[in-house]
């Protein structure tokens, strides 16, 4: 039997749209939610492409995220937009948004978007390639399910929250940089779990403190913050941003992304977006002098350049998952 299958972009959309709208997610919600997973699988971030997918399924299932929920957009200010995702996908919330979002920075040089009472986001450099493919200089802080210690405390308090940002290049993809506060992704140790595979050294602790290779340990302990103390300390920040901002739980106070037990996370995101010529002309030409100046030192590269390799690769040669995977997705789409 073979141990893996190998399916093309058409078809992983395919097959997340069935596994979404089978356990009961409406249709523009599943279309929002599909375009990310697809876009995730096609940058090699298997993570949060169809191995999040189960879990997806499950949560819209149990009622721990409502698959027909509809977000409801306001403006408070001329510069502010408001999103509330009313414990449904954060996906179709961002999408419901980002419209007003564009067009706040257009007519005051810069704007910012809320969104509370959300979900699991996905990629969130996903989020922001497609506000500076609109010519914007776009930020983005997300805050998640405990997973990091305050510096020199043993329990969890913040997520291992994301920050990105993603600058529009005239004529090429946007540069982005999407990094967690911690030393990796916690669904980058969820994945681990799934495949039976122990993590590196330094990714995490058990509930005891102790550093740990075992997934399963790190999923019930913390993770490592990037730096340390500086990474703690960007965890709080994206925490003040992304949860205070918008009003959403902070990640001591939210249900885990991982069981189905809990309750809906009502975690938070929050977007940034700048309409450079509105504070200095050129900007696409004095980034491009920076990215240039960078590149002639031998060995450097700029963010994002395995993304975009593996969009050509899997283009050509698909998305390779485990059978097991692909077998436990198709009962989800006939359930």
């Amino acid at each position: 039997m073979a141990e893996t299958v190998t399916l093309t972009l058409a078809e992983v959309a395919a097959l997340t749209r069935s596994v979404l709208l089978a356990s009961g997610t409406g249709e523009g919600n599943a279309a929002s939610v599909t375009a990310s997973v697809v876009a995730a699988e096609a940058d090699g971030i298997h993570s949060h492409g169809l191995a999040r997918l189960p879990t997806y399924a499950e949560h819209a299932r149990c009622g721990k995220v409502d698959g027909r929920a509809s977000p409801v957009v306001t403006r408070p200010r001329p510069g502010a937009v408001a999103v509330d995702a009313a414990c449904g996908f954060a996906h179709p919330a961002i999408d419901a948004g980002l419209p007003d979002l564009v067009a706040a920075a257009r007519n005051c040089g810069v704007a910012a978007m809320t969104v509370t009472n959300s979900y699991n986001c996905g990629v969130v450099g996903y989020h922001v390639e497609r506000m500076a493919s609109e010519g914007l200089l776009a930020l983005a802080f997300v805050n998640g399910p405990a997973a990091i210690a305050p510096w020199g405390g043993r329990r969890g308090m913040f997520g291992t929250d994301p920050i990105a940002i993603a600058a529009p290049r005239p004529g090429r993809a946007p540069l982005v940089i999407d990094q967690s506060s911690s030393v990796i992704a916690k669904s980058e140790v969820m994945v681990h779990a799934q495949r039976g595979e122990a993590i590196p050294e330094g990714w995490a602790f058990d509930a005891d403190g102790r550093p740990t290779t075992d997934p399963q340990a790190a999923l019930k302990g913390t993770m490592a913050p990037t730096g340390g103390r500086k990474g703690a300390n960007l965890a709080l920040l994206i925490e003040l941003m992304a949860a205070g901002l918008s009003g959403a739980r902070f990640g001591y106070q939210a249900s885990s992304f991982g069981g189905n037990e809990g309750g809906p996370p009502r975690t938070g995101q929050c977007f940034l977006a700048f309409d450079t010529e509105a504070f200095h002309e050129g900007f696409a030409e004095r980034v491009e002098d920076l990215f240039a100046a960078i590149l002639e030192q031998e060995g450097t590269r700029l963010p994002g350049e395995k993304r975009h390799a593996a969009r050509e690769r899997t283009a050509s040669e698909g998305v390779t998952i485990a059978a097991a995977l692909h077998d436990r997705l198709e009962d989800y789409a006939k359930a």
